[in-house]
């Protein structure tokens, strides 16, 4: 049986490109991004599903992801480089990611069961078959784990560290892999959900093993089994749903990040809650992120 639920705007403060929610339970808050504005954005979520920025920085160029780390900063997927946020607020590039001028970005990123970061990369002008989805190793250089996608997007591991899923957007697909965090080695990379016409986003898994599909275009998260079986969809009143993230104290509070930036006019008067963050209740808890265990740079 398919349960369908209706989320509720989160707050009034609308984004370009919000992306990337991801629940930093040591220090309670809610890190995210607005992509285009090049902000990186920590918040509070109350009980009912408000949530209420705290503090905001601002960084050249646009960001695609911030996750936190385990001395208290960000790890930025910035433009072309990762970069940390420090707890003081500085901000420190580190390895490049994509070349100078390419006209390609860092997009969504997440850590691996070791405290590892992965990142997915993106052509800005459309149309790819060469992305990449990286990672960074701790003596600081980067492994490519694809190079052949259309656009590297969300990505989200079991609960138990042992399978990794990678969403190419363009492809309209989630992959899956096998995945052993000790040693990072990965197996075959195989198609776990086709969307068919449907642009997956933003990923995230819950305690029960199911993953959570942002539908970008759609205005929906959906929820799918271990197996693939869609079991429950997560209405949203903005098209251009962009990830979601399960957050709160008990994370059980599904914020979802929409963008308004890439809808014409007559979309936004259609749609005028987009670029807003939206919320719902939902009985599985989410898996705390595993903050980044640093590598020195900077």
């Amino acid at each position: 049986m398919l349960t369908t639920i209706e989320a509720l705007s989160a707050g009034e403060e609308t984004y370009q490109l919000a992306e990337g929610p991801r629940w930093d339970a040591a220090r309670g808050r809610l890190v995210w991004v607005d992509i285009y504005a090049g902000e990186v954005l920590r918040g509070t979520v109350d009980g009912p599903g408000l949530v209420t920025v705290e503090h905001r920085d601002h960084v050249d160029g646009m960001v695609g992801a911030a996750l936190p780390t385990t001395d208290g900063g960000l790890v930025l997927a910035a433009q072309e480089h990762v970069a940390v946020l420090g707890a003081d607020r500085r901000l420190a590039l580190g390895p490049r990611v994509v070349p100078a001028g390419s006209g390609r970005r860092c997009n969504d990123a997440t850590t691996d069961p070791a405290g590892r970061l992965l990142v997915g990369t993106l052509t800005m002008d459309g149309g790819s078959d060469h992305e990449a989805l990286v990672r960074l190793e701790p003596d600081g250089s980067l492994t490519t784990l694809d190079d052949d996608l259309g656009q590297a997007n969300g990505i989200a591991f079991s609960t138990d560290g042992t399978r990794m899923y990678s969403v190419d957007t363009t492809r309209h697909v989630v992959h899956a892999r096998d995945y052993d965090a000790a040693t990072g080695r990965t197996g075959p990379r195989a198609v776990h959900l086709d969307l068919g016409d449907a642009l997956p986003d933003g990923i995230t898994v819950d305690a029960a093993d199911h993953l959570w599909v942002a539908v970008f275009g759609a205005g929906e998260v959906r929820r799918f089994s271990p197996t693939g079986v869609l079991d429950t969809v997560v209405r949203v009143p903005a098209p251009h749903t962009t990830s979601a993230a399960l957050a709160g104290g008990d994370l059980r509070t599904l914020v979802v990040t929409t963008g308004s930036a890439e809808l014409d006019d007559a979309g936004r008067a259609a749609h005028p809650l987009s670029g807003r963050l939206f919320s719902a209740r939902v009985d599985v808890p989410g898996v705390p992120v595993v903050p980044w265990r640093a590598v020195p740079f900077g």
